[in-house]
């Protein structure tokens, strides 16, 4: 069957892609047999496969790989152990690795039939538990980036705002300090012309007047204030 399958990556696809290379590096196995396995489960070329871990998911599941290699080795470390001992590991088929406790089952000699050992193993839903926490923690870090997204652009509005407002308020200064100089200069004009007006009174005041009575005398005129 050509695989023609082109749509877009659901969150389901990814998981499935990232629990199956996580499950192959553990066994051991090649990153492109996962990606062939992958291909086949969801109509996907291999290549697509490939490509869509490696620029997508693989960044996200950095400390999984890390464990999962760490249980590869131990997995091999406990497989060679067991050959110095003369018995044989059952290799479980792919769909069939985990027992229900999520734990790799080794199988003895026939000789040893009741002993079944079973190394240190990364269970399955501890995985798939990480994953869905990791989901989780991607949420919140994406409403998280929105959220100081819009804090920054808040910022910069009030930035402006706040620039424009000064502007304005240098302005009304400028103009406030103008006025201030009239009106200074204003009431100059006005203490001069009121010096000038008493000045004028006083002089009239001391200029007297005279007049004749009738006998031809000059008396001089009393002016009464009310």
């Amino acid at each position: 069957m050509v695989k023609v399958r082109q749509d877009a990556w659901s969150h389901e696809d990814d998981l499935l892609l990232a629990e199956t290379v996580l499950r192959h590096i553990r066994e051991g196995s090649t990153q492109l047999r996962a990606f062939d396995e992958v291909g086949d489960k969801l109509n996907r070329t291999s290549a697509a496969c490939g490509f869509r871990w490696n620029a997508e998911i693989r960044k996200k599941y950095i400390s999984a790989i890390d464990l999962a290699k760490r249980q590869r080795k131990e997995k091999k470390r406990a497989q060679a152990q067991l050959e110095k001992r003369g018995m044989v590991m059952a290799l479980p088929e792919p769909e069939a690795e985990f027992s229900e406790a999520g734990s790799l089952v080794l199988e003895p000699a026939a000789e040893e039939t009741e002993a079944v050992v079973q190394p240190a193993a990364i269970s399955l839903d501890h995985v798939i538990h990480y994953l869905r926490t990791l989901k989780k923690q991607t949420a919140v870090s994406g409403q998280s980036a929105k959220k100081l997204s819009r804090l920054e652009e808040e910022n910069s509005r009030l930035q402006d705002q706040l620039q424009s407002l000064d502007a304005e308020l240098s302005e009304t200064k400028k103009q406030l300090e103008t006025i201030q100089e009239d009106y200074n200069t204003f009431i100059r004009i006005m203490e001069r012309a009121r010096k000038l007006t008493v000045l004028d009174d006083d002089r009239t005041a001391a200029q007297p007047a005279f007049r004749m009575d009738q006998n031809g005398n000059l008396e001089q005129v009393i002016h009464q204030t009310n």
